[in-house]
């Protein structure tokens, strides 16, 4: 069985790609099933684990695998999934087998392979995805057992490090790249598309600039209402979008939508009913939400996830001590799941090894049995008892030393006497 992780994230391909990838929380529990049934070509056994997980920066499986190439059949998956050619899609994809994908995984949970160095939210995602995999059959021991390390070291990373001090994250970078085009988010109308925890947390860093208006819209209208009334705002449904949008001076977005909610025409018609004010957008959805042909217009400040990127980066510098620190922990806790990796390795040998070992015991102890009710000496029975068991112990280490040849009969050599040499 080997451990691997397969996937892309915001430093190995752009958002156009990323959103092709992207899975929506009720998406993923059919994919893990695929993703099963994808194995089970290679293993008809169906022993095979897999779990997904994916963001707006990434969308990755973790799995344990017996196929040949478990590493190829992830990334082949992936690909056939998503109905996209491989060709196209291997040279943006990380294959990390084994401690590589251990370590990755440890990473992610904690915080260090995100866009935002130190952001907690990762690891909520992480364990949704998780809960879900669990649902969908996908866990087995190896996975279960990665993910809880995943999340052991992520609190110990949180709790003995600086990693998320001083952390610039996609909100507070919202509010900094709307300074650039207004002066003062205090003279501003701000719309927020969504009501999810990342529009939370941007309402709640603009809020804290005090723009002129904070208005929700959301599919749902009772919680747009709801998260509205938090910062003395409105809601608004997603079907007044069109007659709404040129109300607004600052648009962000950020829903679980398949498809666009805002296109360039909508955004032309408030551009012009404006008459041309600026207009500043976010769009912090992965597939996007607003239309990438909306960026062209005149007067459109459009950004993308993958915009905020040089922004968030900020403070990156003052925490290299604590990230070195935080990588050091994480090595270490690597180093500790392998031991656990290899000892699961032998425990089948040592099982056959048990399983035999009765089947020779059992089959010595009825040939005693026949002897004494024979009437046999019961120290000649004894003594041919032993001597049966041990001759049947060493023939298969003696036949594998004889057939061996060159270094390994001297590995054999030196080994067998360690493995035959008992305790007195």
């Amino acid at each position: 069985m080997q451990l691997l992780a397969v996937g892309l994230n915001h430093t190995t391909a752009p958002v156009s790609l990323r959103e092709q990838l992207a899975l929506a929380p009720e998406q993923l529990g059919e994919a893990v099933q695929a993703a099963r049934g994808w194995f089970s070509k290679f293993n008809t056994r169906g022993e095979d684990e897999a779990a997904l997980l994916s963001t707006c920066n990434r969308t990755e499986m973790y799995a344990a695998s017996c196929a040949p190439d478990p590493l190829d059949a992830s990334a082949r998956f992936l690909a056939d999934y998503h109905k996209l050619n491989f060709a196209d899609l291997r040279p943006h994809l990380y294959m990390l087998p084994q401690h590589d994908a251990v370590r990755h995984a440890f990473r992610v949970a904690s915080g260090l392979d995100s866009m935002v160095l130190g952001e907690a939210q990762i690891l909520g995602q992480m364990k949704d995805a998780v809960r879900v995999a669990d649902e969908a059959g996908g866990l087995g021991t190896y996975l279960h057992q990665l993910f809880q390390r995943s999340f052991a070291v992520a609190k110990e990373v949180r709790t003995t490090t600086e990693i998320g001090a001083h952390s610039v994250s996609m909100a507070a970078a919202a509010v900094r790249l709307s300074e650039r085009i207004f002066d003062r988010v205090s003279e501003q109308n701000v719309l927020f598309i969504g009501a999810g925890e990342m529009i939370e947390l941007c309402a709640t860093h603009f809020a804290g600039h005090n723009p002129k208006s904070i208005t929700i819209a959301n599919r749902t209208l009772a919680r747009g209402e709801a998260l509205a009334a938090r910062f003395n705002g409105s809601a608004i449904g997603l079907a007044d979008l069109s007659e709404r949008l040129s109300q607004f001076d600052v648009v962000i977005s950020s829903t679980g939508s398949t498809l666009p909610l805002i296109g360039k025409g909508l955004v032309e018609r408030a551009i012009k009913a404006r008459r041309h004010r600026p207009m500043f957008m976010v769009d912090l959805a992965v597939p996007r939400d607003i239309e990438p042909e909306v960026g062209r217009l005149n007067d459109v400040f459009l950004y993308t996830v993958d915009d905020l990127a040089e922004v968030v980066r900020t403070g990156v510098e003052s925490r290299q001590a604590a990230v070195a620190q935080a990588e050091a922990i994480i090595e270490t806790r690597v180093q500790s799941f392998m031991h656990w990796i290899g000892d699961r390795a032998v425990v089948p040998v040592i099982r056959d090894l048990h399983e035999s070992s009765e089947a020779m015991r059992l089959a010595e102890l009825e040939r005693a049995r026949k002897l004494l009710a024979k009437g046999e000496d019961i120290e000649t029975v004894l003594d041919a008892l032993s001597k049966g068991l041990t001759a049947k112990f060493l023939h298969g280490p003696q036949q594998a030393l004889h057939r061996a040849q060159g270094d390994e009969r001297a590995r054999l050599a030196s080994l067998l006497p360690q493995l035959f040499r008992g305790r007195r």
